[in-house]
């Protein structure tokens, strides 16, 4: 494991920190990186070897993560995108299927993207109206997919669509399918990307199926059940998007006490005051807290006991720590931190994407709370 992280901070450390500020200024796709990622086996992590993935138990892959969201968030959180794109074929798919398709999709050649939120359904995701029609041979997928990671960059969609029922009915969680859906599939197309606040450098956009066809052998899983792949892959990913938060937050951190240290005021370094060293003190226990929080969930998923409750805990608390360690940050820095020549501004706006994405921080409430109500 130790071998593995640090050849995750080199790479951070000679590819991704230079690149960082220009990417995000410029809305730069960091394609090469992940493509660079993929070359040093980075991009499979959490599956098994036999498909070309690295064999990591959870504990380690979201180490990674939390390392290159540490350098950069935007490629933290594509690796974790990524690895939640092939989840479904990876845990639902026929041999077939694996045999067929995950070597290239682990290998690093190709990049995934996640298709299951809509511009009307987006905590309420089992009320989805993109259509999944039986044709001759396969499927007609008419619809449209909101907030999609790497729309019009990836190469391959984990698509949920119904194949049947009503989006409105009480049984719409069961009319759920999954579908693989190459890029390259004729009537699939992307939407202008958002003008986002912060992670300027990861395109999000509206995924477009206008007639798209796949054949029947896309179907992954039981026609019917893609509503339980989606959560499951969903508690997965949410222990990425705690791994990713908590490399923010770190960054955060470091980015103050360095400041802390060197700034100087009234004839010695801002950190000797205890005012702001109780400060620093307060986020540095903040993302130790986020960081346990997170492999403790992760150590129960590898274990294969229950861990959703406890995937919406680190999600939620993390996701909070790196909100308010980069909002410290930014008034450890004064007014440095308000301007674009020091990162801590940066941090704050993606930040706060972080309580928002693979379910608002509400939405962990909620799920923790109903696993308390069951006992």
């Amino acid at each position: 494991m130790q071998e593995l992280l640090e050849l995750t901070r080199e790479l951070a450390g000679k590819e991704l920190q230079p690149a960082v500020d220009a990417a995000e200024r410029a809305g730069t796709f960091p394609r090469e990186a992940f493509r660079l990622l993929g070359s040093s086996g980075l991009l499979g992590l959490p599956y098994p070897e036999q498909w070309g993935g690295g064999g990591q138990p959870y504990e380690v892959y979201l180490q990674v993560v939390e390392e290159l969201a540490r350098a950069w968030l935007a490629v933290g959180l594509g690796v974790s995108v990524h690895t939640l794109a092939c989840f479904p074929l990876a845990t639902a798919g026929t041999p077939q299927q694996q045999e067929r398709w995950l070597p290239g999709l682990l290998g690093g050649d190709l990049l995934g993207a996640y298709c299951l939120s809509e511009p009307q359904s987006g905590s309420d995701a089992a009320a989805l109206t993109t259509r999944a029609v039986s044709v001759d041979g396969g499927y007609r997928i008419d619809g449209v997919k909101a907030w999609v990671s790497h729309a019009g960059q990836a190469d391959f969609y984990s698509l949920f669509a119904r194949t049947s029922g009503d989006a409105a009915g009480p049984d719409r969680a069961h009319g759920i399918s999954c579908l693989h859906i190459p890029a390259s599939t004729s009537g699939v197309s992307a939407g202008p990307a958002e003008r986002k606040m912060g992670m300027r450098a990861s395109v999000t956009a509206q995924m477009i199926f206008d007639g798209a066809q796949v054949p029947a052998d896309h179907l992954v899983g039981d026609e019917g059940g893609g509503f339980a792949i989606a959560l499951a892959a969903l508690d997965a990913g949410r222990l990425g998007i705690a791994a990713c938060a908590t490399g923010l937050a770190q960054a955060a951190l470091d980015t103050a006490v360095g400041y802390a240290l060197q700034r100087r005021q009234f004839g010695r370094p801002i950190i000797e005051f205890e005012g702001l060293s109780f400060l620093l003190a307060d986020m540095a226990t903040g993302v130790e807290a986020a960081r346990a929080l997170y492999l403790a969930a992760a150590r129960r998923k590898d274990a294969g006991q229950p861990f959703t409750a406890q995937a919406a805990m680190a999600k939620l608390f993390a996701s909070d720590t790196a909100m308010r360690v980069a909002t410290d940050a930014v008034q450890v820095l004064g007014g440095y931190g308000y301007v674009e020549d020091f990162p801590a501004e940066r941090y704050l706006r993606e930040a706060k994407m972080l309580q928002i994405v693979e379910g608002t921080n509400q939405i962990q409430r909620l799920v923790i709370a109903r696993a308390l109500s069951r006992g």
